[in-house]
């Protein structure tokens, strides 16, 4: 998207999309009517620019919301491992086991 100015003539405006794989430039012209698809456009890319924002500061919220509970998970295995041992139960190829001699 962008003002070019050509040798011949003033400027004008064209703006790129993409149609599958490919990029193309399409042309828009100039005086009001570019002007107008041209703050038009940056008004659209604004906005997704705010969504995407708006996105990483969701991910980054929730990152930070589950980072105490990770923590509280770790803990509450630790106790559940020290339970265990401590009546007697033994890990037998990742399976708690009750030991034979307790």
């Amino acid at each position: 998207m962008g003002w070019e100015n050509r040798e011949r003539g003033g400027p004008y405006y064209t703006r790129s999309r993409r149609e599958g794989e490919r990029v193309r430039r399409e042309y828009i012209g100039s005086g009001p009517f570019a002007e107008l698809c041209a703050s038009s456009d940056n008004v659209l890319h604004e906005q997704r620019e705010l969504e995407r924002l708006e996105g990483r500061e969701r991910v980054a919220r929730r990152e930070a919301l589950a980072e105490p509970l990770e923590e509280l998970d770790e803990l509450a295995g630790v106790l559940v491992r020290a339970a265990l041992v401590a009546g007697g139960y033994h890990r037998h190829k990742g399976e708690w086991r009750k030991r034979r001699d307790a």
